[in-house]
């Protein structure tokens, strides 16, 4: 079996209601290297005054975590990628 890199990004969950373009990580729940499930609260964003869930796009293993805890990122940027089998 092959596996796939499928990225993690907010595009889906970003707020509507909000002008910002950026974002900050407030907390990761699941570490590099653990199995996820599809839809499972990987970690919390902050758009603006707004906290939001990010939910795992597949199921498979949290291979890297790209923006950190208390990091900037953009509305497009992927902030870590699942490997599904």
């Amino acid at each position: 079996m092959s596996q796939e890199r499928v990225a993690v990004e907010v595009a889906a969950v970003w707020p509507d209601d909000v002008e910002a373009e950026e974002g900050v990580v407030v907390d990761w729940f699941v570490r590099e290297g653990r199995a996820v499930e599809e839809g499972e609260t990987l970690c919390t964003i902050q758009v603006e005054k707004v906290s939001v869930d990010v939910p795992a796009p597949a199921a498979g293993d949290l291979a890297e975590v790209v923006v950190g805890e208390e990091e900037e990122f953009a509305r497009g940027d992927t902030l870590a990628w699942i490997e599904t089998s």
